[in-house]
């Protein structure tokens, strides 16, 4: 009996602890990464992470070229410091022990990346948008 209440306080605490973890992240990881990367990523870096871009546009007379990413986003990667990021992450210490049955999926919205890069081929700006502006506000309005 007791054994089992150490489990359950163990698991907790460790939901707990990867939700403090991920919530100091502050955002999506590709936000740091290009923040990181400003002057200094090459497109081959890039391209190696990421896959080749959805769309390419490089001048033919010279000049930035810029790059495009789409990517689906969940709540919880768009805004860690959100309080339902425990309650997902003690859904999910409950689904481990066989406490929880399924819940609903997360909601998954569309967000565009657009990188600029100058002729060198280093990245020089990048900015995050979503593919369908206000889509993540419309949705997520009570």
């Amino acid at each position: 009996m007791h054994s089992r209440r150490a489990v359950r306080f163990m698991a907790l605490s460790l939901a707990i602890a990867v939700a403090g973890f991920l919530a100091a992240c502050g955002g999506p990881w590709r936000d740091a990464y290009f923040k990181k990367g400003t002057d200094r990523l090459t497109q081959e870096e890039i391209r190696e992470k990421l896959g080749p871009p959805h769309t390419m546009k490089t001048p033919a007379l010279g000049g930035d070229s810029l790059w495009t990413y789409r990517f689906p986003m969940s709540e919880r990667e768009l805004d860690p410091w959100n309080p339902t990021f425990i309650k997902d992450a003690s859904q999910s210490v409950g689904a481990i022990m066989g406490k929880a049955g399924e819940g609903p999926k997360p909601t998954l919205y569309c967000y565009r990346y657009t990188l600029t890069f100058n002729e060198e081929k280093v990245l020089k700006s990048w900015k995050r948008e979503e593919c369908v502006p206000g889509t993540r506000e419309t949705l997520t309005a009570k």
